[in-house]
């Protein structure tokens, strides 16, 4: 019997003093059955960094065509793709084609700079691809506040993003390792 996805409900205040959008969003998150508390908490970080009225959350794991996060425009063109991980060359370089912007938020101390050296050149050529990466550290205070009913606070300001809830505190001074 297949497993069901685990349901979490947020309710995010979110301060973004370097876009100078303040906003608050209650959300449903679903938890596929493979996914840690680390990369649900990451996706809920890539949509603070890129909030907007229309950047939604997508099937992710459970649909390869989908990035983690996208924002289309209301004539369905995406304008903005997140992809979360290690994502290859060759999806890197569909994304690239479908959206306007593609930002990859990679993560794993150990992993990531071993990706990155094999596809830096690659990566290189896409206009439209950002890839920012969090240290381990960071990524586990920020799963640390993992819950199935959470209150965030997202407060950012001149890059760095401090996130609380009753849980506690993570502060993650996001690392880019290219810029569109």
């Amino acid at each position: 019997m297949a497993l069901k996805a685990t349901v979490f409900k947020a309710r995010i205040q979110l301060s973004d003093m370097d876009r100078h959008l303040y906003t608050e969003n209650s959300m449903t998150l679903a938890r596929h059955p493979s996914e840690t508390d680390l990369r649900m908490m990451l996706r809920v970080l890539a949509w603070g960094l890129y909030a907007d009225e229309r950047l939604e959350f997508t099937k992710g794991l459970c649909e390869d065509e989908e990035p983690d996060l996208w924002q289309k425009s209301y004539s369905d063109e995406i304008e903005l793709w997140i992809e979360l991980g290690s994502p290859d060359e060759a999806r890197l370089k569909k994304a690239c084609g479908r959206a306007r912007q593609v930002v990859v938020l990679a993560y794993g101390e150990r992993a990531v700079p071993i990706w990155w050296e094999k596809n830096e050149g690659k990566f290189r050529r896409f206009d439209n691809l950002s890839v920012l990466t969090v240290s381990d550290e960071e990524g586990e205070s920020l799963a640390a506040l993992a819950a199935r009913t959470m209150d965030l606070s997202i407060n950012i300001s001149d890059g760095q993003v401090g996130i609380s809830s009753e849980q506690g505190y993570a502060q993650i001074d996001p690392v880019y390792l290219k810029r569109a």
